[in-house]
């Protein structure tokens, strides 16, 4: 494997508990994947709103896997360093395992990556391109160094269903992780106040409504994004599993307001603490309010302040 980042797969376990250490570390180089584990439950449903899929293991939340299902995300390479640009590439084998070419359009584009800190922090939304081989690259830069996961969100032609499919990437240097977030309603972001309103029921479905607002009026011209006017990515705190999300509505069937108001189901599969990202385009512009929420029995976690 090509890896000029000295970029590692990471056994899960063994992640999660440096990801959750109380003090600094250094990142020194590689650290490889103990494999596959058994299948998980695929699901092209966390990154807006993607249709949901039963893997090989039912009961396991997308996200957790570098293969399910037959297909295996394969990554290839990273920046070098943080705070510099570079490529990060990747390849989907399929069953036969080779790089798979053909992908589904899904939310107006044939991959959706997810790239995050193990700490949540440094989450981007990204597209990369694809090759004539199957090999997807895009540019993008990591804030500062530690363990990153990534996801892709992804469906092959020929199935019918997605998958989210992850692997863990080292960006070696001094690492010290960020704390979670508090609970909160309210986020700020480039002048825009999003409030949250909902909450995440835990084995089940809860409902979350965010209503956008900038200098106190309304925002009620958000522009599609991804064929939606909002687009949702929910992160179990600890581990990082993808949850199902599903937006209400899309642009131009008649019933769904272009904001201030954008609403979405989520399935949490536990009680806990989530990461909440909404990507919505205003202006011409996407940008991201970040929420931590609780996921309680009966939906009634997450109100914070």
């Amino acid at each position: 494997m090509n890896v000029p980042a000295k970029l590692g797969l990471y056994g899960l376990g063994l992640v999660v508990a440096f990801a959750g250490a109380l003090g600094a570390g250094t990142l020194t180089g590689p650290v490889l994947s103990g494999g596959p584990a058994a299948g998980s439950e695929g699901g092209h449903g966390g990154a807006g709103g993607h249709t949901g899929a039963e893997g090989a293991g039912a009961g396991a939340p997308p996200g957790l896997q570098v293969s399910d299902g037959g297909y295996t995300l394969e990554p290839v390479s990273a920046p070098e360093k943080a705070g510099k640009k570079g490529e990060l590439s990747f390849r989907i084998t399929g069953p036969d395992g080779e790089p798979v070419t053909g992908f589904r359009v899904e939310h107006e584009k044939r991959m959706h990556l997810v790239v995050v800190g193990r700490d949540t922090a440094g989450y981007r939304h990204l597209h990369p391109k694809m090759d004539g081989d199957g090999l997807w690259t895009v540019e993008t830069e990591f804030d500062t160094p530690g363990p990153y996961r990534m996801f892709a969100d992804f469906a092959p032609e020929g199935t019918e269903e997605g998958l989210v499919l992850g692997a863990d990437l080292a960006v070696p240097g001094d690492y010290e992780p960020e704390p979670l977030p508090e609970i909160e309603r309210v986020a700020e972001v480039d002048g825009y106040t999003v409030r949250l309103g909902g909450a995440l029921a835990a084995g089940g479905s809860g409902e979350l409504d965010f209503t956008v607002t900038k200098d106190g009026e309304p925002v009620d011209d958000l522009e599609p994004y991804l064929g939606a006017y909002g687009h949702l990515v929910a992160l179990r705190a600890g581990d990082l599993a993808y949850l199902h999300v599903h937006p209400h509505g899309e642009p131009g069937d008649g019933e769904t307001a272009p904001g201030p108001e954008v609403r979405f189901t989520a399935e949490a599969p536990s009680t806990g603490e989530y990461r909440l990202f909404l990507d919505f385009k205003h202006g011409g512009k996407v940008r991201t309010a970040e929420f931590t929420a609780a996921a309680s029995p009966g939906g009634s976690g997450g109100h914070g302040h």
